[in-house]
């Protein structure tokens, strides 16, 4: 029996059926028997793998997730219901404030890379790279048609699909490339269906984690971005890894820290999260850490529960 599943727009079917992630205080035990997540959908599949692997060695166990999205994520972490909290972008300062101001204590832990793609659809057989200032344009709603962005191009409305705001892939793109200025586009909560969108639209255009970009590469054309030195790159597991690709982030489990340590459940995943060494992320169609990152976060991990863990450790020995 699989004990674990996901909630929300990247979920699949599971054969064991839990309590919604929203909502109270976690009842997390002591025994490790439960473990609540919720956060980012791009960081959804990772942990799926994850829980795949993890189950079959860890039968008494339960890790549940959600995908409310990076920002909904949050805000159950905050609340406490969650034990951890999955994130396609680094945790804001009003964010921290709240923690700060529960006080709860948390920890970061990056687990892999990503790069965000941008994809037309398949028909569409005049955009093969943009810039990041086109990228701006044409979100802004500066740029109505293609023509507007390219001479060269067609004089057709463009169609922008953009993930909603509770989305860390939103976030990052208002960061990286809209200088936080407003998107205006078709957002969607769902990034399934933001993929579907671009896939019917010869005019459309989308972005997400290279992830989807990678699980619908027959249907899409993915877009190659211009940096600010004028260098075009692609994305790719290579580029995506060392930072070449303009586009290209971190993704984060964040934990709380007290529920870490009172919970020996809580402590076997993380550390089966971080000896994987990013394979989960690879199966998931993401890209890996290199190894000393894993290895470093490894030492950081035991410094946080090294000892409480020993101390479990000698119990379950007696």
């Amino acid at each position: 029996m699989k004990k674990w599943q996901l909630f929300g727009t990247t979920a699949i079917g599971a054969s064991l059926l839990l309590g919604a992630c929203g909502g109270g205080n976690s009842d997390s035990g002591k025994d490790g028997g439960e473990v609540k997540g919720d956060g980012s959908s791009t960081v959804g599949p990772i942990i799926e793998k994850l829980n795949e692997k993890f189950a079959q060695d860890n039968k008494d166990v339960t890790v549940s997730n959600g995908t409310a999205g990076t920002g909904g994520g949050f805000e159950k972490f905050i609340s406490g219901s969650t034990d951890f909290s999955n994130a396609s972008r680094p945790i804001k300062d009003e964010e921290k404030k709240k923690l700060d101001d529960k006080g709860i204590k948390y920890d970061e832990f990056k687990i892999a890379q990503d790069g965000v793609t941008i994809a037309v659809s398949k028909d569409n057989d005049f955009v093969d790279e943009l810039s990041k200032e086109q990228l701006k344009e044409i979100y802004s709603g500066k740029a109505k048609t293609w023509k507007d962005v390219n001479p060269k191009w067609p004089s057709k409305e463009i169609k922008a699909f953009s993930p909603d705001q509770a989305h860390g892939t939103y976030d990052f793109f208002t960061e990286e490339v809209m200088d936080k200025g407003d998107i205006k586009a078709e957002k969607n909560a769902d990034t399934n269906v933001i993929v579907q969108s671009v896939q019917k639209n010869k005019e459309g255009i989308g972005y997400f984690g290279y992830n989807f970009y990678v699980q619908n590469k027959d249907k899409l054309k993915e877009v190659k971005i211009k940096d600010d030195k004028g260098k075009t790159t692609e994305p790719t597991k290579k580029t995506i890894q060392d930072g070449s690709y303009a586009l290209s982030r971190p993704l984060f489990i964040y934990t709380n820290e007290k529920k870490l340590k009172d919970n020996k459940g809580f402590q076997d995943f993380m550390k089966f999260v971080l000896e994987d060494k990013g394979k989960s992320a690879n199966d998931a169609g993401f890209v890996a850490l290199p190894k000393k990152d894993y290895t470093e976060q490894q030492s950081k991990l035991k410094d946080i529960i090294g000892k409480d863990s020993k101390k479990e450790d000698k119990k379950e020995s007696k």
